[in-house]
């Protein structure tokens, strides 16, 4: 399943720069995720990440489970604690400086510039990350419909979407996608 001589290292170095550009936490890098997983390193099939995803989605706990899950994928339990530790430690010391500058400058406007343009940006990769899902997991015009009843059911209403993971897992059980 991977190719790479040591995937331990290709794990710390993957999550660890990775993790410098995930604005807005795990989610926002889940395209970036796929195309290192599944079309660069081949470590997994687009269903198995469509898999991963999901179960990272539905477990209790942060959104960086699918690194963890990914890294197990790869490299069992050492893979899985490699990869959670890539994907936090760098962004955590880049955060604790990054606050430590902007309270020294809370009087300066460019703070608040900066994280006003980082909004559309965190929104565009979340958007992303819905497309990547969408195009790796649905494979028939039906379960095409139901990706798009269920993200327009999830913008019009007030719904839990546990619900709707709920309801896709009985279509895919009763072998309706």
């Amino acid at each position: 399943m991977n190719s790479d001589a040591n995937p331990i290292w290709t794990l710390v170095w993957t999550f660890a720069l990775m993790s410098l550009f995930a604005v807005g936490g795990a989610n926002s890098a889940v395209p970036e995720m796929h195309r290192v997983a599944v079309d660069v390193h081949h470590w997994m099939t687009d269903r198995q990440f469509a898999d991963i995803f999901a179960i990272s989605q539905l477990s209790p706990g942060p959104n960086v489970l699918i690194v963890t899950l990914i890294g197990y994928s790869v490299a069992g339990v050492a893979g899985a604690l490699t990869a959670t530790v890539a994907m936090c430690g760098p962004t955590t010391v880049l955060a604790y400086y990054v606050s430590r500058l902007l309270a020294r400058s809370s009087h300066s406007p460019w703070p608040a510039i900066i994280q006003a343009a980082l909004v559309p940006l965190s929104i565009g990769l979340m958007g992303a990350s819905g497309l990547i899902l969408a195009l790796t997991s649905d494979r028939s015009w039906v379960a095409g419909l139901i990706t798009v009843a269920a993200a327009v059911l999830a913008f019009a209403t007030r719904l839990n979407p546990l619900w709707m993971l709920v309801a896709g897992g009985a279509l895919g059980f009763a072998g309706v996608i």
